[in-house]
């Protein structure tokens, strides 16, 4: 008899979207997950922070700490996202602190103390998990602008055979040219959506295949949820417009100027 294909979820950026994030949890146990880990980033944008702090702790899933958990856990002054354009870096102040408002101090205790990566085994393959990257926690990996000779780097200097991202909230998979075994999976954020005018929100599903040349293989699923119900609660919350627009339309309205050109010339602005 066979054994069972192993399953493990990853996603990333819940950025307060509780519904989606009960969304992606109850998709990831329907496609028979094993286990399941969070990238971080569990704060920004959407409403009612505790709701989403609180059924990742109710559900014990492994969560690392992302750039916004340290600074709510920590209670910077900003959430570290890494923006350099003004208007961007005026709408993260307004996410952050309406965020670390709304956090309590249990739950941010409890993000302060996540750890910062995740080590574990598939299929023979070492697999590294970090926010933005293993050297960085707000490190942005762009599809475009990631290339396959500084993902080998990232690899070897890190004794890993994949490496999985979140942070920037776009989902990619670039397997080595050479050695389709290896490589470097953004998993994207279930927070929003990934700029393409859909609503539904991305995350990873890894599978053991059982095969020498690719014994880990990567899916990246898209899951709707009730994102009419998540627009309304932003506006209960006196979120701002732009945010709701974003949940509403699949469109990026901010975030823009760190992105580079391929990846904003996908998008509406």
């Amino acid at each position: 008899m066979s054994q069972p294909q192993r399953r493990v979820a990853v996603f990333g950026g819940v950025y307060n979207n509780h519904l989606s994030l009960q969304a992606v949890l109850e998709d990831a146990q329907r496609q028979g997950a094993d286990e399941i880990y969070c990238l971080g980033d569990i704060g920004g944008f959407g409403p009612h922070p505790d709701l989403s702090v609180a059924m990742l702790r109710d559900a014990g899933i492994p969560t690392m700490q992302g750039n916004y958990d340290q600074s709510i856990g920590l209670g910077l002054d900003d959430c570290q996202c890494g923006y350099t354009d003004p208007r961007d870096n005026h709408f993260a102040q307004i996410s952050y602190n309406y965020t670390l408002a709304k956090t309590s101090d249990d739950h941010r205790r409890w993000l302060r103390d996540l750890p910062p990566n995740f080590r574990l085994e598939m299929g023979g393959q070492r697999i590294l998990m970090a926010h933005g990257s293993p050297r960085r926690i707000n490190e942005f990996l762009w599809a475009s602008t990631t290339p396959e000779p500084f993902i080998k780097r990232l690899l070897d200097e890190n004794q890993a055979d994949l490496l999985l991202v979140t942070h920037t909230g776009i989902q990619w998979h670039r397997p080595l040219d050479n050695d389709p075994g290896r490589g470097l999976v953004n998993v994207g954020a279930i927070g929003r959506p990934a700029n393409d005018g859909r609503t539904g929100v991305w995350y990873a599903m890894l599978t053991e295949t059982g095969q020498a040349d690719n014994p880990v293989d990567v899916e990246l699923r898209c899951v709707e949820y009730d994102h009419q119900k998540l627009a309304a609660q932003m506006r209960q919350e006196d979120l701002p417009e732009e945010f709701v627009e974003t949940i509403l339309t699949g469109w990026w309205t901010t975030c823009l100027e760190i992105m580079p050109a391929k990846e904003r010339a996908g998008g509406r602005f």
